[in-house]
C-alpha cells in the first residue's frame, strides 16, 4: 500500500486558522464528538512548516482575522502553489455574505472546500461543514480516532480481577476501547467481562464496562485489548473524545513552536 493510500485511510488532519469565537468554542468540539480530527492554529507563518509535513490537510481560513483580506489571498496562492502543500483543500469561513469575495474565491481561486458564511446558526454551520468533510472523504475509512499514548503514566486503568484490581498503563484509547499492559500479567480470558473499568485520563477518572477482546506481544510486553460494551453511557464517549481532541491539539501547539 502507497503511503498516501495509507494516509487517506487514517484520515485528513483539519485546521481552523484564526477561528472566530464561536468556531473555537462550539463548531470545532462538536466536529471532534462527530470523530473528525480537528485542530485549531492561530499563527499562519509557522503553520507552513505543518502543511509541508500533512501535505493533505484540510484548512478552513477565517478571513475575517489575523490578516487583512488581500493577504490572506495571497496566502492561500501561496499555499496551493507551491508543489509541497498543493494538496491541501482549503475552505474559507466569513463573518458576511458577501458575493464578490465568495466568486473571487470559489471561481477565480477554486479553494476546493467551499466559502462558508458563519452566523448565529451553530447548527447550521456546523452542518455546512460536515457536508464539505464528508465531500472531501476527510475520515478516510476509519470510523473513530485513535490516541496512541506511548504508555504514559498519567493515563493508567483499573481493571477488577478476582475482588481486587489490575492496575495497568493504557497504550492507545478510542471510544470503541483500549489497549493496555500490566507490570504482572493478569492472564485475561478472551470474551472475559469486566463491570467496573477505572479509567484516567490525565486528572479525569471515568468510569465504564468492557470486554476483553484479546492480547498480542509487543516484545516482551503483553498488550491486552479492550473493547467498551454498548451498555458504556454516553457521557464517557464524550469525555474521551474530549480528551483525545485536547491531547492532539497539545501536541499539534509544540509542532508549531
Amino acid at each position: 500500500m502507497s503511503e498516501t493510500a495509507n494516509l487517506n485511510n487514517l484520515g485528513k488532519k483539519i485546521f481552523f486558522l484564526y477561528p472566530s469565537a464561536l468556531v473555537q468554542n462550539q463548531v470545532v468540539p462538536e466536529l471532534a464528538q462527530e470523530e473528525f480530527e480537528v485542530y485549531i492554529v492561530k499563527d499562519e507563518a509557522k503553520f507552513r512548516k505543518v502543511l509541508r509535513k500533512y501535505p493533505d490537510s484540510i484548512v478552513f481560513v477565517n478571513i475575517n482575522d489575523g490578516m487583512k483580506e488581500s493577504q490572506w489571498e495571497e496566502w492561500i496562492r501561496g499555499v496551493m502553489g507551491n508543489s509541497e502543500t498543493s494538496g491541501v483543500e482549503i475552505g474559507i469561513l466569513a463573518s458576511g455574505a458577501d458575493e464578490t469575495l465568495k466568486r473571487k474565491y470559489t471561481e477565480q481561486l477554486k479553494v476546493r472546500c467551499g466559502y462558508t458564511v458563519v452566523k448565529s446558526d451553530v447548527t447550521l454551520v456546523i452542518k455546512q461543514i460536515v457536508t464539505i468533510l464528508n465531500h472531501v472523504e476527510a475520515k478516510g475509512r476509519r470510523k473513530y480516532i485513535r490516541l496512541l499514548l506511548e504508555g504514559s503514566s498519567n493515563t493508567t486503568v483499573n481493571i477488577p480481577v478476582n475482588e481486587k484490581y489490575a492496575n495497568g498503563v493504557i497504550r492507545d484509547i478510542s471510544v470503541v476501547g483500549f489497549s493496555c499492559t500490566f507490570a504482572e500479567d493478569p492472564e485475561f480470558s478472551k470474551n472475559e467481562v469486566f463491570h467496573d473499568i477505572q479509567i484516567r485520563l490525565q486528572s479525569q477518572l471515568i468510569k465504564a464496562e468492557g470486554v476483553a477482546f484479546g492480547s498480542r506481544m509487543d516484545s516482551t510486553e503483553k498488550v491486552y485489548v479492550i473493547l467498551f460494551s454498548q451498555r458504556i453511557d454516553p457521557s464517557v464517549r464524550t469525555k474521551i473524545r474530549k480528551y483525545i481532541q485536547s491531547t492532539l491539539q497539545t501536541r499539534m501547539d509544540h509542532e508549531l513552536k
